[in-house]
């Protein structure tokens, strides 16, 4: 049986609104969840293997965009939330009693620097961008993944229309490069 990379990818994409609002994103808690109102849709959308970001049980992938720091509102619970790793230089919101992490801020000097990390799956409103790529892609291995299923992997992300790196995307990779080069 194929590893599941994400529930969002595994069936295919399904193509975003090029004119999606936005939404609330809700943990998993039976009651009392703690919400968070994103104004407009991502300005992109990824899968990202790394061992930081918060997977839906069984995923392999998360999936994660990103969208400025003032569209993003806690509206709802926010005494629920805790930073999972104060160290990490995203600093991850979770819900303490479901685990799920809500959204992760930079908050030092750092290209992505005031954008916010949200998982629109999240949210019951359909329509936001879909993943543009996959990010971290090898960085499964370290966190138990056979490496003789990555070619399965790669190929399935293909099969999708998903490119596949060890790293961002080239073009995030530029901004990155950028930035450095300037400061």
């Amino acid at each position: 049986m194929a590893p599941s990379l994400h529930p969002l990818i595994d069936n295919g994409l399904t193509k975003g609104s090029s004119s999606h609002p936005g939404g609330t994103l809700k943990c998993q808690c039976g009651s009392n969840k703690v919400e968070v109102s994103i104004k407009g849709d991502v300005l992109h959308n990824h899968a990202c293997g790394c061992s930081k970001c918060w997977k839906p049980k069984g995923a392999l992938f998360s999936v994660v965009g990103v969208v400025p720091v003032d569209n993003l509102k806690v509206t709802a619970n926010e005494k629920k939330l805790k930073i999972v790793d104060e160290s990490a230089t995203i600093q991850r919101h979770a819900c303490q009693e479901c685990g799920v992490h809500l959204f992760g801020r930079i908050e030092k000097d750092h290209p992505f620097k005031g954008l916010d990390f949200v998982h629109v799956e999240l949210s019951d409103e359909k329509g936001w961008q879909e993943p543009q790529f996959a990010a971290f892609v090898s960085s499964i291995i370290e966190q138990g993944f056979d490496p003789k299923g990555m070619d399965e992997v790669r190929g399935k992300f293909k099969s999708v229309g998903l490119e596949s790196y060890d790293c961002l995307s080239p073009a995030l990779m530029d901004a990155i490069a950028t930035y450095t080069a300037q400061h």
